[in-house]
This record gives C-alpha cells, structure tokens and sequence, in this order.
C-alpha cells in the first residue's frame, strides 16, 4: 500500500474517532511513555472500557449529550 494512502486512511480515522468520540489508544500510549514513563500502560481492551464507562456512566447511567 503506498504512504500517501496509509496516511489518508490514518487521518481519516482520526477523524471518525473524534466525531463519535473515541478517545484515541496510540495518543494514550504516547502519553503515557512521555509523562508517565514508569507507570503500566493499559491494554486497548481496558483503555476502551475504562473510556466507555466514564462515558455513559458517569451521571448515574444516563447519557449525556446536549439533546
């Protein structure tokens, strides 16, 4: 696959991340080396739950959103 492709494709879920909201692992990871360099790196696994459940749950189960 040519790089020009691949980095459309990469912007390109970047983009459809943020849209719905999903935080992005390769960002979390990187953040994580260069701050917090001895703390564990959470799989993608639990990165995705721990996000989701921030999310929905964090006013006692009810979705927020501004409609």
């Amino acid at each position: 696959m040519p790089k020009w492709l691949q980095t459309i494709l990469s912007y390109r879920r970047q983009f459809l991340d943020l849209l719905v909201g999903v935080p992005n692992y390769e960002k979390y990871v990187e953040h994580m080396k260069t701050h917090h360099p001895g703390e564990p790196i959470k799989s993608r696994k639990e990165f995705f739950c721990e996000v989701q459940e921030a999310r929905y749950n964090a006013k006692g189960g009810k979705v927020s959103r501004c409609c």
